[in-house]
């Protein structure tokens, strides 16, 4: 141990141990931090209802990409589907990053496939305006275009 004078008294004081207090309280500090976002990350990961997209159009859906892409069918029956156009499997987590009336953006993961992240704005309750991106099968990908209700499943 290494000793030193103490400026106001005249006993010896221990450096060493000195610092191994401190570090013991910001230990302390750290587990209690990460305590408080363990316990507030459930409550946060919760999703909102997504009623915007409960409000659209039941049936087929065309979506059209603005870059000249073949149109895809998208058979519509909770509006959910079309949060992962690129990503059909089931089984993806997903968070909803925001949920307002008239739009909805939502990230999501595919364990061993990708993810995404999907911005949806409706016009009306049979057209909506689509954006995605992410990773496919490790290769990058970037959707927009707009989707129209056109019939039945």
């Amino acid at each position: 141990m290494i000793l030193q004078k103490p400026v106001r008294t005249g006993e010896p004081y221990r450096v060493q141990e000195c610092a191994m207090v401190q570090a013991r309280k910001v230990r302390k500090e750290l587990a209690a931090a990460a305590i408080l976002c363990a316990a507030a990350f459930p409550v946060a990961a919760q999703a909102p209802g997504l009623a915007m997209l409960d409000a659209l159009a039941k049936g087929s859906w065309e979506f059209r990409l603005r870059h000249g892409e073949a149109p895809a069918a998208v058979c519509v029956r909770s509006g959910r589907e079309l949060i992962q156009i690129r990503h059909r499997q089931p089984g993806c987590s997903q968070y909803v990053v925001d949920d307002q009336p008239n739009s909805v953006t939502v990230q999501y993961t595919c364990r061993g496939d990708g993810y995404g992240r999907t911005t949806i704005r409706r016009e009306d309750s049979r057209l909506v305006q689509i954006r995605s991106q992410g990773m496919q099968g490790g290769m990058p990908f970037t959707l927009e275009g707009e989707a129209r209700q056109t019939g039945s499943c």
